[in-house]
């Protein structure tokens, strides 16, 4: 297979925004019934885009204690989900571990095993995109920038004052909201670029669907 190239940091701000979910478009579960109709919707879905945000260390040295954030995203909306919370805590629990709920991201290898520190879990069904372009022909991290840039030609904007805001605060700020929220989503936009039943029969191993 030949060698492919992702398009370069100058030839991706040539190209124009990609557009992404809304503060209107985004859940952050408080009560029960919020819990209870988050549930019904994911479980309502094939394939999930998905993602975890942790909050930076900052002191030299000091470990991470694995994500505080846990998003999922449909088709049309996003579900943030506090790990602070023990409600938002149980539902991350069954959506990561239900096998007939697909979880799609990028560079999942670290989320996971972050999330088997934090949450002692494996998560089922997984579907990192990374491998996706990887069987294409392109690097391994190929990165979620310029899979939407390959995808759509678009430019997926991703701040790092946002990256390294602390994801452990009561309250999450709009900006980190809509950050987390268009992590999941784009990835899941990416993955229907694709033929998912393709997806799903082509990949093999620890990151599939089937493992």
């Amino acid at each position: 297979m030949a060698r492919l190239h992702p398009p370069d940091k100058s030839r991706l701000l040539e190209l124009p925004p990609c557009p992404g979910l809304g503060l209107a478009d985004i859940v952050v579960p408080q009560s029960d019934a919020e819990h209870q109709a988050a549930w019904a919707d994911l479980r309502a879905h094939r394939h999930l885009g998905f993602d975890t945000e942790s909050r930076p260390t900052f002191v030299k040295g000091e470990e991470s204690r694995g994500p505080d954030v846990v998003q999922f995203a449909t088709p049309t909306r996003a579900y943030v989900l506090q790990l602070r919370h023990a409600e938002s805590t149980a539902l991350a629990r069954t959506v990561l571990t239900a096998p007939h709920i697909v979880k799609v991201g990028f560079g999942l290898q670290q989320d996971r095993s972050q999330l088997r520190q934090r949450l002692g879990l494996e998560v089922q069904a997984c579907l990192d995109l990374d491998l996706v372009f990887h069987r294409m022909g392109y690097p391994r991290s190929i990165g979620i920038k310029a899979a939407v840039a390959i995808a759509f030609g678009q430019r997926f904007v991703k701040s790092k004052r946002v990256t390294t805001t602390n994801w452990a605060n009561a309250r999450l700020e709009p900006r980190q909201l809509v950050y987390a929220a268009n992590d999941a989503w784009v990835a899941l936009q990416v993955m229907r670029w694709h033929d998912p039943a393709a997806l799903e029969a082509v990949l093999a191993g620890p990151a599939s669907p089937a493992a």
